[in-house]
C-alpha cells in the first residue's frame, strides 16, 4: 500500500487536478517536471484511459517515462510547432506579474523550451510558493556547460550570487538530461528579475536560467481554504 499523502501533497494534488481539468480533447499538452507535475500527469493518465485524446511533449525523461507508463501518447516538436497547454509546477511565483523561478527539479532548459512554445502555460503550486519578490526563499538554477564551469561560476558570483554546483543523491555532480551542470545561485530578493535574467543569459557558458519572465498565463494555487486562480497582471 502507498503511504498516505501529507497535507502539502494533498494541496499539490488538488491544484494539479484542477489544472488537468483544463485539458480538452485533441490538445497538444506540455507535461512539466517535479512533484506537483507528477500529480497532473497521473490525473491526465486517468482521463486518457477514460477516452481523452491528446498528445504530449514531456519536459524530462522522468515525465516522459511516467506518461508512457500511463498510456499518454508522446510527440515532439518535429511534429508540432506549438503546444496548446502546458501544466507545470514552480519553485517560486511572484505575486502580480506571475514571474517564476523554476528548475529545482533539474529540467529547466527543457521546461523553458516547452513553456516558450506554449499558447497557455498553467502553473500549479501550493500557497507556500507565492512570494512578493523572486529569490526570497529559492535560488535561481542556472544550467551551464561542464567545460569551464568554474569560469561561469565566477561570473555568476560577480552578479551577486552565492553559487553552489548541484550534487545528486550519490554526491556526484548532478547532470541534466542535456548533459550539463546546474549551478544554484542564491541572490536573495530580486528587484528586477527581467534584467537579471538578461545578465545571466549573457554569460558565456550559461545555457539557460530558471527565471521564467512573462511566460505564465495563470497560476492555480491550492490552499487549505480551497483552489484559487491567479491571472497575470
Amino acid at each position: 500500500m502507498s503511504a498516505p499523502l501529507s497535507e502539502r501533497d494533498r494541496l499539490k494534488q488538488a491544484a494539479a487536478e484542477a489544472a488537468a481539468a483544463l485539458v480538452e480533447d485533441g490538445m497538444i499538452v506540455g507535461l512539466g517536471t517535479g512533484s506537483t507535475a507528477t500529480f497532473a500527469i497521473a490525473h491526465l493518465g486517468e482521463r486518457v484511459r477514460g477516452g481523452l485524446r491528446i498528445k504530449a511533449i514531456a519536459t524530462s525523461e522522468r515525465s516522459a517515462s511516467q506518461a508512457q507508463g500511463l498510456g499518454i501518447p508522446l510527440t515532439d516538436f518535429g511534429e508540432h510547432q506549438h503546444i496548446d497547454l502546458t501544466i507545470d509546477g514552480a519553485d517560486e511565483v511572484e505575486r502580480g506579474p506571475l514571474n517564476l523561478i523554476k528548475g529545482l527539479g533539474g529540467a529547466l532548459l527543457r521546461e523553458k523550451i516547452v513553456a516558450s512554445a506554449s499558447r497557455r502555460l498553467v502553473i500549479i503550486v501550493d500557497g507556500a510558493k507565492l512570494v512578493d519578490r523572486l529569490g526570497t526563499a529559492s535560488p535561481v538554477p542556472v544550467e551551464a556547460v561542464q567545460f569551464g564551469w568554474q569560469a561561469t561560476e565566477r561570473r555568476l558570483a560577480a552578479l551577486g550570487a552565492k553559487v553552489t554546483r548541484r550534487s545528486g543523491a550519490d554526491g556526484k555532480p548532478f547532470i541534466t538530461d542535456g548533459g550539463n551542470f546546474t549551478l544554484d545561485c542564491a541572490f536573495g530578493p530580486i528587484a528586477d528579475p527581467s534584467a537579471l535574467e538578461q545578465r545571466i543569459r549573457a554569460i558565456v557558458g550559461v545555457i539557460e536560467c530558471g527565471l521564467f519572465i512573462g511566460l505564465a498565463s495563470e497560476v492555480v494555487v491550492a490552499e487549505a481554504s480551497g483552489i484559487r486562480r491567479l491571472q497575470r497582471r
